[in-house]
């Protein structure tokens, strides 16, 4: 066993795609001392997104000031790929659920605007080209937050911008885009999304994710009113807008405002972190693939990464091995999509906080990998 490649998620809450794959290749040395490991970053487009695709470029993290969901301002993070001027953003850091109280959740008031300053800070250092995940959002605007700190116009009967937050959609009567941000025009954007979601109706963001943000029942119908006609008014501006296409109801409405604004594509969350951190040709090479996340069970293959890295091994039949902090009875669905084996990383019975430590997760998981490779030793 001389190459082994792991491309294993994080642990949310406990352990780092990073951390994860340190304590991997730490169980593997401890069998095959002159084993060659390479640890790939990875994400499926939402959390560790921008972390794991700087990290396999040798980008830079950048820092700036932007508005958090309620208009308050924080210090987000973002990266830029140097050589290309790729910004890859997490439109969380900006407007992430996990920004703010659960007594400050509530969708008609949280707002987009910090994704477009995010934006805007990246087209100023010369960047042109864009990667947005767009998982774990605390909002439900359509993306008008964003689009107004772009320099798009959403204006009321008056002739003024609306307000932030979904709350503004029912009074755009006009949309202008004489101001809108020069630079738009030369930028590419790429969108990491498997929500599959439409913008408005039994399955829009309204009905599904909205009530997860604060959204009583009253407030559901609202807004699902209020983004049909957003999306009416944005088909006189822009008439190849689509609010039926799949993923515009990703985070509340913000893939639509990305396509129809911005011109975006939609791709596969793994598929773009695979294809941005050049995965592909570390697999070809190797004798084995580990991957892995915190739980497995049956949705495990629905778009999400250890099943994406699993697929891709399986291009060149290489075994696949995924560890995780726990499985469920459904999880054997993922030895149908690629993943040879799974094994959870419990040792003995603790608490859920106990096995969430940060120190207890990563020896569990470097010792079930040294005992599934003294497996392998014997066997081959």
């Amino acid at each position: 066993m001389k190459n082994v490649v792991v491309a294993i998620d994080s642990f949310k809450g406990s352990l780092s795609t990073f951390q994860a794959g340190k304590a991997i290749k730490d169980g593997v040395l401890q069998v095959y001392n002159d084993a060659k490991v390479i640890i790939s970053p990875i994400a499926d487009g939402g959390e560790g997104t921008v972390d794991a695709i700087v990290s396999a470029t040798n980008g830079e993290m950048i820092k700036t000031v932007v508005s958090d969901p309620i208009g308050s301002k924080i210090e987000a993070s973002y990266g830029i790929i140097t050589k290309t001027k790729t910004a890859i953003i997490e439109m969380s850091a900006a407007a992430g659920i996990t920004l703010i109280d659960e007594k400050e959740r509530n969708p008609m008031n949280t707002t987009t605007y910090g994704v477009g300053e995010m934006i805007m800070d990246a087209i100023s250092r010369g960047c042109r080209k864009f990667v947005i995940g767009i998982g774990g959002s605390a909002t439900n605007d359509g993306g008008i937050g964003m689009l107004q700190a772009l320099g798009f116009e959403f204006l009321d009967k008056n002739g003024n911008q609306v307000a932030l937050g979904a709350k503004g959609l029912k009074d755009i009567v006009r949309i202008k885009t004489d101001n809108v941000a020069k630079e738009l025009k030369e930028c590419s954007f790429r969108v990491a999304c498997d929500v599959k979601n439409v913008l408005c109706g039994e399955n829009g963001c309204s009905k599904i994710y909205a009530p997860q943000k604060g959204a009583t029942p009253e407030m559901i119908r609202d807004m699902d009113l209020w983004l049909k006609k957003y999306a009416e008014l944005t088909k006189q501006v822009i008439p190849d807008s689509d609010a039926d296409m799949p993923g515009t109801g990703a985070a509340g409405g913000l893939g639509f405002a990305l396509l129809s604004y911005l011109k975006a594509t939609l791709e596969s969350g793994i598929e773009l972190v695979i294809k941005e951190t050049e995965l592909e040709n570390y697999i070809k090479d190797t004798d084995v693939v580990i991957t892995g996340e915190g739980r497995l069970d049956g949705q495990s293959y629905m778009g999400k990464a250890p099943v994406g890295v699993a697929m891709l091994a399986k291009k060149y039949n290489k075994p696949v091995i995924a560890f995780s902090g726990c499985v469920t009875d459904d999880a054997i669905e993922c030895n149908k999509h690629g993943i040879d084996a799974f094994f959870p990383i419990v040792r003995k019975p603790c608490t859920l906080q106990e096995a969430m430590d940060c120190d207890n997760a990563y020896k569990n998981l470097k010792d079930t990998a040294s005992q599934v490779f003294r497996l392998i030793k014997t066997l081959i």
